[in-house]
């Protein structure tokens, strides 16, 4: 999707936000200087503190988890989360241990159950893709000279600082996945009625003048909901749904809340276009 999003992306914003942040595929591309980014996931935004923090201690923790690995290691340390002193651990410890699952269970998923254990499952990889060292060092040195305000917390709030010179990028559960065990992010879940505060978070900041985007599923009800803003149909590749048969090239939208008036050739020069920032 990124090159889809590249296109997308305001000339001029002194002020990015991306209330679910994630894997911050969007938020390392841009690498913009003042940004505000948050997630649900409080373990997530501890491990971006982290490397931000204390690099070197994360490094050398995963180092540790990379030389042990194999399945029975994996469910050992998958299972930590249930003993009651894994919240004492050092924030950089528990870093290393999110990225080491999340680098070596199915898909890079990140799943967990109702209690909020994480409980994906070992992915069969035979060469696990660890970042390197030099990577976590290079974001690490990003978030600490940049003007970068990483937060936990609900999504509209993470907007509350946003005005007609922000953007703001969108990037939530997407519409249809509310029911689904199978991919759940986070204990509560994102139902439809999150789906409706969202759009009244979106609509809310557009008619202030904020320019927004908004990734979602293409499903009649994120149509409806979004019916007077400007819906791109995009294709993206899916590796992860518990129905096989959704796996692949699947189809998603792109909502905006501002005209992007490129010509055909600069779209194509967009998506091919190096990446701006620190992902690879």
């Amino acid at each position: 999707m990124l090159g889809e999003i590249r296109i997308r992306i305001p000339a001029r914003m002194d002020l990015y936000v991306e209330p679910f942040v994630g894997a911050g595929a969007v938020f390392l591309d841009l690498a913009p200087d003042h940004a505000i980014v948050n997630d649900a996931n409080a373990l997530l935004i501890e491990t971006y503190r982290a490397i931000a923090d204390d690099p070197e201690r994360v490094i050398e923790a995963l180092g540790r988890h990379v030389a042990a690995h194999g399945k029975t290691y994996f469910y050992e340390t998958r299972a930590i989360d249930r003993s009651d002193d894994f919240a004492s651990w050092p924030a950089a410890e528990r870093a290393a241990r999110l990225i080491y699952l999340n680098k070596t269970c199915y898909n890079g998923l990140y799943r967990v159950n109702i209690k909020g254990h994480f409980n994906v499952p070992y992915g069969r990889y035979a060469k696990p893709a660890f970042p390197e060292a030099d990577e976590i060092r290079a974001i690490s040195g990003y978030l600490r000279r940049t003007r970068v305000k990483l937060r936990c917390g609900d999504f509209a709030e993470a907007t509350s600082e946003a005005t007609p010179d922000s953007f703001v990028y969108f990037d939530p559960p997407y519409d249809g996945q509310e029911n689904s065990a199978f991919t759940r992010y986070q204990a509560g879940g994102f139902d439809k009625g999150e789906q409706i505060r969202l759009f009244e978070t979106f609509d809310k900041l557009a008619k202030r003048g904020v320019k927004c985007l908004l990734s979602n599923a293409d499903t009649p009800f994120i149509r409806d909901l979004y019916r007077d803003y400007p819906i791109d149909v995009v294709s993206a590749a899916r590796a992860i749904n518990s129905d096989a048969s959704k796996r692949g090239k699947v189809g998603e939208v792109l909502i905006r809340s501002y005209e992007i008036p490129l010509a055909h050739s600069d779209v194509k020069a967009a998506k091919q276009a190096e990446p701006l920032g620190l992902t690879p």
